[in-house]
């Protein structure tokens, strides 16, 4: 599987925060699988796979 960036929610996001993790390491994904929750100052937003692999590690 591709490496999974944080991505930026908007021009001013400075810092956003992994709240939660819904894939394990080892677990088979899908494209458009949710990954993880990140939170920001100003939104929370469901972070979605946009390739199908396998969740290697977590970093």
């Amino acid at each position: 599987m591709p490496e999974v960036f944080m991505p930026r929610l908007s021009d001013t996001m400075q810092e956003g925060t992994i709240t939660q993790w819904t894939k394990q390491v080892g677990d088979r994904v899908e494209k458009g699988d949710i990954l993880a929750e990140i939170e920001t100052d100003k939104a929370v937003m469901e972070l979605e796979a946009y390739d199908s692999g396998v969740l290697e590690k977590i970093l």
